[in-house]
């Protein structure tokens, strides 16, 4: 069956190329709203090492997607059901090692093409059913993933003194990350440190916000999130070391093409427990799908999401990725090619 694959070649130029794509035992999904993550910008403009740019490229981008099965000769999903796709694809089962960190899995839209396709071709154990999700919501689940993917991380190696949980960042990364910590551990005490008013206020549900050069010296946390990546990750993981009580455990998120330099002193004196936190597996997609049926998450997550204009054409894929340029949370867009 030929496929038609919207691959980046180099940084904002693209290439249709036909692939001819076997089935068998396959789930064939029509993607039908697409959201752009930072990770694809940063490919799309060239904004990553070019030693890596060609071995990457080229290659079709995003990996937040939600789409319609077209068809299914396993019988698992019924054509016409609306689904998300996992755009992580483990090779092997190993029951000590979460499926996002197997150095053998590959990731769509990473290390193969990612979603810009006509149709997606995936095992049953890659797509989750999201009937009753609207789309445009729907198609930011593999984001929401991440951020549970995370607190489910922080659960298991924080101590049990979780009073007072801190997030440093105010983006949408941030902002997950904040959601999923309500509903998680709902009596916590929720604080997010950033640097944009505007952004903070969008941090309604949480319990207090702080800009950044205003942050109480005498402030402390039990555990803390950075979401910041970047040049940011620098300020953001030092604050978090100079606040932190002893033993807090701290999440890293935010991705920086740059090494940073951290006070490992501090972190040794005061015992912290420092955890990596990327990307997401199956059951994280299927927890965010069942949170996202309620009404109250539905919400939260629409607050964030811009959603552009259609794309139809290749001129319209350069549209929407100068649109998320400008816009402070998520672009989301409808896929009509």
């Amino acid at each position: 069956m030929i496929n038609y694959i919207y691959q980046l070649i180099n940084p904002q130029f693209f290439s249709i190329k036909l692939c001819d794509v076997n089935t068998d035992g396959k789930v064939l999904v029509r993607p039908k709203y697409m959201s752009i993550c930072h990770a694809d910008q940063r490919y799309y403009r060239g904004q990553r090492d070019m030693k890596i740019l060609s071995k990457k490229l080229p290659m079709a981008l995003i990996h937040e997607c939600c789409g319609e099965v077209l068809h299914d000769n396993t019988g698992t999903f019924k054509s016409g059901q609306q689904v998300v796709m996992i755009p992580n694809t483990p090779t092997r089962k190993l029951n000590y090692i979460y499926e996002n960190y197997d150095e053998k899995s590959k990731f769509l839209s990473s290390s193969d093409d990612g979603f810009m396709r006509e149709f997606v071709d995936l095992s049953p154990d890659r797509v989750v059913p999201c009937d009753g999700i609207p789309p445009h919501i729907a198609c930011i689940t593999e984001f929401y993933s991440v951020a549970l993917h995370a607190v489910e991380r922080m659960q298991n190696f924080a101590h049990s003194h979780r009073d007072e949980i801190a997030i440093l960042g105010d983006g949408p990364l941030a902002y997950v990350v904040a959601s999923s910590i309500r509903e998680r551990i709902p009596k916590a005490h929720i604080t997010v440190i950033g640097r944009r008013v505007r952004k903070l206020e969008r941090f309604s549900f949480v319990d207090k916000t702080y800009l950044a050069y205003d942050l109480p010296q005498d402030y402390s946390c039990d555990h803390a999130f950075e979401c910041c990546g970047g040049e940011g990750s620098y300020d953001a993981i030092n604050d978090i070391i100079k606040h932190i009580r002893p033993q807090g455990t701290v999440l890293l998120m935010g991705v920086s093409e740059n090494q940073i330099p951290i006070d490992t002193r501090t972190i040794l004196e005061k015992g912290l427990t420092v955890v990596g936190s990327s990307r997401s597996g199956k059951k994280n997609f299927e927890d965010a799908v069942a949170l996202m049926q309620t009404q109250r998450i539905r919400r939260r997550l629409g607050s964030i999401i811009y959603e552009d204009a259609p794309v139809r054409s290749i001129d319209d894929i350069h549209r929407v990725f100068a649109t998320d340029q400008d816009t402070p949370f998520k672009t989301v867009f409808q896929w009509n090619l």
